[in-house]
């Protein structure tokens, strides 16, 4: 059978028959805010190249928090941005610095009603502005790095931390946490690995987030955007170590790779709408070029239909009161 007996318009005739057949619907406890906290900050600072984003408080922060649990978004991402870096990232393990003072804090004012995450990975914490530890020649020491990472991550554990995202991308760092946390009594931290991670130009307006001090680029251990088959074995062997989530980063340009490890993966799968993706929205949605909900809302289904569980996008809180709204 076909035309005149087949009209696959009758379904899209009314709002309601588009609402009772949509195959997908992203739910505000399947979004992640990433957040930002810098040290010595009393007042929010804003990030020019990401409308809508600041650099936090700890008062901000919280209230960031809490105004994602009133919205019923699943997690909050952390990250911290230290008053002084150093070439080992000494910031990040130091049990008083930012990012654990502020896992603490959120912890402390959100308790279990969202799940805190934070991110495991020195480059914030770094003079240099990689993810790992120089050697001599200038190259990432990816070994000296895991026992920095196994540190960084028992620490994050005992300010509070829920889940854990390494995403430095280094070899082994999965099974080198996953035995910190467990020697550490920590057992029950759940390990979300950046498995998954590409070296993209689309990071360019985090690296202002974070006021990174990167020279150079990231090449030598972030995944080649040519390679497609490589982000199974790097998912295959964080899963291995234990990894009890993956994630794919980013998004946007790398659908064809989410829908590949959603089909294989054993465990809930991750990923992230980076800052490219959100100023690009944000900068086109400013000039009157695209209708910005429409953008923000399809952008972020796109990334729930290539089969991402979770999503971890800037919109996050703001989506949620949308989707309440539609619900």
């Amino acid at each position: 059978m076909s035309f005149p007996q087949h009209r696959p318009r009758r379904l899209r005739s009314t709002p309601a028959l588009r609402r009772m057949v949509a195959e997908y619907r992203v739910h505000p406890s399947e979004l992640i805010l990433p957040a930002f906290i810098r040290e010595g900050l009393t007042e929010p600072s804003p990030i020019l190249s990401m409308p809508g984003v600041m650099q936090h408080s700890t008062d901000s922060l919280k209230r960031a928090a809490t105004e994602a649990v009133e919205r019923g978004v699943g997690g909050i991402m952390l990250f911290g941005i230290p008053a002084h870096r150093d070439a080992t990232g000494s910031a990040g393990i130091d049990p008083d610095g930012v990012l654990n003072r502020a896992i603490a804090d959120v912890r402390a004012e959100v308790g279990d009603s969202l799940v805190v995450m934070s991110d495991v990975c020195l480059d914030e914490f770094t003079d240099h502005g990689h993810c790992g530890v120089l050697a001599e020649d200038g190259s990432v020491d990816n070994d000296t790095t895991l026992a920095l990472y196994a540190q960084m991550a028992v620490e994050q554990a005992n300010a509070g931390s829920h889940v854990l995202g390494p995403s430095g991308m280094m070899d082994g760092q999965v099974a080198v946490i996953r035995q910190a946390l467990d020697e550490a009594g920590h057992q029950d931290t759940v390990v979300l690995a950046y498995a998954a991670k590409y070296a993209s130009a689309f990071y360019g307006p985090f690296r202002e987030a974070v006021d990174s001090q990167l020279q150079g680029d990231r090449r030598t251990y972030q995944m080649d955007a040519a390679n497609r088959r490589e982000a199974l074995l790097e998912v295959e062997l964080d899963i291995e170590e234990g990894a009890d989530m993956v994630m794919v980063k980013p998004a946007m340009s790398y659908l064809d790779i989410l829908a590949d490890v959603a089909a294989m993966s054993p465990v809930p799968v991750a990923a992230y709408q980076i800052s490219g993706e959100y100023a690009m929205i944000e900068a086109a949605a400013a000039n009157g070029w695209i209708d910005r909900r429409r953008a923000i809302e399809e952008s972020v289904l796109g990334i729930k239909r290539a089969g991402a569980q979770m999503i971890l996008t800037y919109w996050a809180s703001e989506l949620a009161l949308w989707l309440d709204e539609k619900n």
